[in-house]
């Protein structure tokens, strides 16, 4: 999931501005900083398998939060709008906090105080049941569900949600689904063009006998369509409810709230959705009357009015903003604030620097550009200890398969580049002098980290050309295949505990559309076959083998992407915030337990 769409969601989703979904920047870094932040230790312990939760695990109330208390409204700071409210549009970090509090899909993850996910059902009973070797998958609804103005959600309601994704203005969202359902890489839509048309898709792939079952089924296993389902991309929306294109901006809650004003670029307003039952959602709670959130906050002004901690702030809390760099050994210093009114976790997320494959041919001068890249001053710009750490692979440490040794660009003992080796593969290659577009998002940390990048490029011989670009439409300008630039960053975590999440949606040529994941255009043919027969492995271990291996491929022999830092979580609340705790399925707070402590 992709950290900002926004593109996660995030996965996101993610994610979701560039720069207003990462983490922000310490300024230096003390000993203390250093000592505390997350390690890599924290991050393989995110890697953990899923369970899978049964009828009982997925049977409503949630359970109540120590303490908790009902009342009052959260203010939520944001520094940028949400470029989608459509969930099947949804693909980054901030639209997927939203998605938790105001949509509901098949399944859901619970989760426990140390971050174990377990899948449960969410709108249905249970995870899902299994036969015909994992390709058929039934799903009943619970009863009583509505939508915000009352309407009963049943299975047609699940099956235009489905159907609706084949649409061509639905351009942002995962693909998963629809290409288990009717065909890999972009072959899905030529199998089914949606149902604007009046066809559904046929039964022998999704099938509705009544009103309470969905029956999905796939050409080939799909062990992991339950944490797939999670999704904010695979919420509900309901049939009659449907206005295409307008529910971006304007679409029906079947969360605990819903949307009551909505001002884009400024502010939205959640209150109580009053249809939502309790005793159907064993995962959210209702404990605040709503969330007023309020935009064009950076993390800044976000962390030094949280931290002040006066009026009204005290009820204030982040989404997915970070501890800004200069208020970094403020929050840490303070015993008061520390631990008390901060979160931290280690995020799945791997920064890079993707290369357009159909400017940047020469394998040599990418080779350079990422010998040269300073990785440790871009991921200070970011938030330093607290922020992130070097990347040393196109894999995050919260992947299954993740090799720390594998170093091939040598981060750990250049980690702020290798300015002499970039230079001699410039020169062997004669690209003196060649001009680059590089794109950015028009944040103060983006800002900071152009001027990082364009240096070290500019030392071994290249002329950068630096292009700023709106940050809320980010994700959807570099997400075009004509989109006119040459370098650009983007920001990937896995959707789920898999490199399946993580090396088909980034790598696979097959799915090279606008608006696809594939930033670098990547359309190798080995890495392509690999893709599609590693899906297809069943036995975990096989397949987490076999995506590093490929991993190690794309890296060394074609180099679509510089990998540049991984990502971690530091966030600060105001004191009347309740019920606040890091959550590794949304690597950010856990929106669904807040509530104020008066």
């Amino acid at each position: 999931m992709s950290i900002f769409r926004n593109r996660t969601t995030t996965a996101a989703l993610v994610a979701v501005a560039a720069g207003a979904l990462t983490l922000t920047a310490c300024g230096g870094g003390g000993s203390s900083a250093e000592d505390n932040s997350k390690s890599k230790e924290d991050a393989k312990s995110q890697s953990k398998p899923v369970q899978i939760g049964d009828a009982k695990a997925s049977t409503g109330p949630a359970a109540e939060v120590p303490g908790a208390k009902a009342g009052g409204t959260a203010i939520v700071y944001q520094e940028a709008d949400f470029s989608h409210l459509d969930p099947g549009q949804i693909y980054v970090s901030d639209g997927k906090l939203l998605s938790r509090l105001i949509y509901r899909g098949l399944t859901q993850y619970s989760e426990d105080d140390k971050g174990n996910l377990t899948v449960v059902g969410d709108l249905a009973t249970d995870a899902g049941k299994v036969s015909d070797g994992g390709k058929t998958w039934t799903y009943t609804l619970k009863p009583g569900l509505k939508d915000e103005n009352g309407k009963p959600i049943n299975s047609a309601d699940i099956r235009h949600s489905v159907e609706r994704l084949y649409a061509s203005y639905i351009t942002d969202g995962p693909t998963y689904l629809q290409q288990w359902l009717s065909g890999a890489g972009t072959t899905y839509r030529d199998a089914y063009a949606g149902p604007d048309k009046g066809k559904h898709l046929p039964d022998s792939v999704l099938e509705t006998p009544d009103d309470k079952t969905v029956v999905f089924h796939f050409k080939d296993a799909q062990p992991d369509l339950p944490q797939m389902l999670t999704m904010p991309g695979y919420s509900v929306v309901p049939e009659e409810s449907d206005t295409k294109e307008k529910y971006d901006t304007d679409p029906v809650a079947t969360g605990p709230y819903k949307i009551a004003d909505f001002k884009p670029g400024k502010s939205m307003k959640l209150v109580k959705n009053t249809q939502w039952d309790p005793k159907s959602d064993s995962v959210r709670h209702q404990y605040v009357d709503g969330f007023d959130i309020e935009m064009n906050h950076d993390d800044e002004d976000q962390t030094k009015t949280l931290l002040a901690d006066q009026g009204d702030a005290k009820n204030a809390m982040m989404f997915t903003g970070q501890v800004a760099t200069t208020q970094l050994q403020a929050v840490v210093g303070d015993k008061n604030v520390l631990g008390k009114r901060t979160i931290e976790g280690y995020a799945p997320y791997v920064w890079q620097l993707n290369f357009n494959l159909d400017r940047v041919k020469d394998k040599k001068l990418r080779d350079a550009i990422t010998l040269a890249l300073p990785a440790a001053s871009v991921f200070k710009a970011d938030g330093g200890a607290y922020g992130g750490e070097t990347a040393n692979s196109l894999m995050s440490p919260t992947t299954p398969g993740y090799d720390e040794k594998y170093d091939p660009f040598n981060r750990a003992k250049k980690p702020n580049g290798d300015i002499e080796a970039a230079k001699k593969l410039i020169e062997e290659g004669g690209f003196k002098g060649k001009k680059l577009v590089y794109a950015y998002g028009n944040t103060p940390v983006r800002q900071q980290q152009a001027v990082l990048i364009a240096d070290a490029l500019e030392k071994i011989g290249l002329d950068i050309q630096k292009k700023e670009i709106d940050s809320a439409t980010w994700y959807e300008q570099v997400g075009k295949v004509k989109n006119g630039y040459d370098l650009y960053m983007t920001g990937w975590g896995q959707d789920w505990p898999s490199a399946s999440t993580v090396f088909p949606p980034l790598y696979d040529g097959t799915t090279i559309q606008d608006g696809a994941s594939n930033y670098s255009h990547i359309n190798d043919e080995h890495v392509n076959s690999e893709i599609a027969r590693i899906v297809k492995i069943t036995d975990t271990a096989q397949a987490t083998k076999a995506w590093d291996a490929l991993n190690k491929y794309i890296t060394e022999k074609v180099n679509p992407a510089a990998p540049i830092y991984y990502t971690k979580v530091f966030q600060i609340f105001g004191s009347n915030i309740g019920g606040i705790r890091y959550s590794s399925d949304s690597s950010y707070v856990d929106v669904t337990r807040v509530f104020l402590k008066k």
